[in-house]
């Protein structure tokens, strides 16, 4: 595992600060209001994961015995972290949904990282996963914050409970994987496949589940997140970046699937959310193309760069693709799957080096 000189976990959070933005300019107050709160949330859980950073996070003692180590907690609609424990590892599912919800989307995630890449939790020795569930009041986002899993419950007029899908559970914890491997800066090109990576493996860790292949899947993140009035279907689509969404309120769906389009912005932390659609959409080429379990093949090459100690925090799309080419290479041969690989980046204009 590389450390790049010390992890240096940052705040991310699933829904975009240019979605919330875009809410948050609603003329109704039912609206607006949960938008405004919930940047207002964001920006301060932000901060003290920065100051976390500064003067260090308390030790979690992990037991790497290939088992999940599990406790999802109640905020109770209150903002103290992490809450009131209602689940531990072993427990049976009570009557909060929500609770169950979380405890199987912690479980799944670290079913799929041992077994399809023989990885012990999310930072490979075994640490315990943990989730507050019913965050604040009418909070529009799920986050990770460099130590833990954090759920709103919607506004209910916008969003839905954000323990619903599987993949966005799956993709904050990634994050953590990030954090514990390659450690990608979380700005422009870097940050950017930052969130593509989670939204991967959020994506694969739901086909897991559902025991689907790559022509199988919907490729959505998030799907049904979103509340009957909202005009769309997910958060983002890997198959056809910029189509998840067209709402009166939210907006269109501005996730570019080539380099053509690239967005260039000093907003969402230079639109790490918004570019991410060019290389999930070169995932997506690269696993339809090979068929089958899209976590055997493409994902394996995805995991061995994440992983493989070569990818730099500082990683341009260019970088990445090229060391998911030599990575095909490496694990499979001059087959199939380089060609796969090859002809989706190339697919999305991304050159590898």
């Amino acid at each position: 595992m590389t450390t790049h000189g010390g992890f240096e976990p940052v705040f991310c959070t699933i829904v975009p600060p240019h979605v919330l933005d875009k809410l948050a300019q609603a003329e109704d107050p039912a609206l607006a209001g949960p938008a405004r709160r919930t940047l207002q949330r964001d920006a301060f859980e932000r901060t003290q994961r920065r100051l976390t950073t500064v003067i260090g996070a308390t030790a979690v003692a992990a037991v790497a015995d290939g088992k999940p180590q599990r406790t999802v907690h109640d905020a109770r609609h209150g903002t103290d972290l992490p809450g009131h424990k209602v689940r531990g590892e072993g427990d049976k599912p009570g009557k909060d949904a929500t609770v169950n919800r979380a405890y199987a989307g912690l479980g799944a995630t670290f079913e799929l990282l041992l077994k399809a890449y023989q990885r012990d939790s999310i930072d490979g020795n075994g640490l315990p996963l943990n989730a507050t569930v019913h965050y604040d009041r009418d909070y529009n986002n799920a986050f990770w914050n460099g130590e833990q899993m954090v759920f709103g419950d919607g506004d209910g007029e916008i969003f839905l409970d954000f323990t619903i899908p599987i993949d966005v559970i799956g993709h904050e914890l990634v994050h953590g994987v990030t954090q514990y491997t390659a450690n990608l800066t979380y700005f422009g090109q870097p940050g950017a496949l930052n969130e593509s990576v989670s939204d991967v493996f959020g994506s694969l860790i739901k086909q897991y589940t559902l025991g689907q292949t790559a022509a199988e899947a919907d490729w959505l993140i998030g799907a049904g997140l979103l509340a009957p009035r909202v005009t769309g279907k997910a958060l983002r689509s890997m198959k056809e970046p910029g189509t998840a969404y067209d709402d009166d309120v939210l907006g269109k769906d501005p996730q570019p699937a080539t380099m053509d389009d690239f967005v260039r912005t000093g907003r969402d932390n230079g639109g790490v959310h918004i570019n991410s659609g060019i290389p999930n959409h070169a995932f997506y080429l690269a696993a339809t193309a090979l068929g089958g379990h899209a976590w055997e093949r493409a994902g394996l090459i995805w995991y061995d760069v994440l992983t493989g100690g070569e990818l730099k925090q500082q990683a341009m799309f260019a970088d990445f693709a090229t060391l998911t080419v030599k990575a095909a290479r490496e694990r499979f041969g001059d087959g199939e799957e380089l060609d796969a690989v090859s002809k989706a980046w190339e697919q999305v204009g991304v050159r590898t080096l």
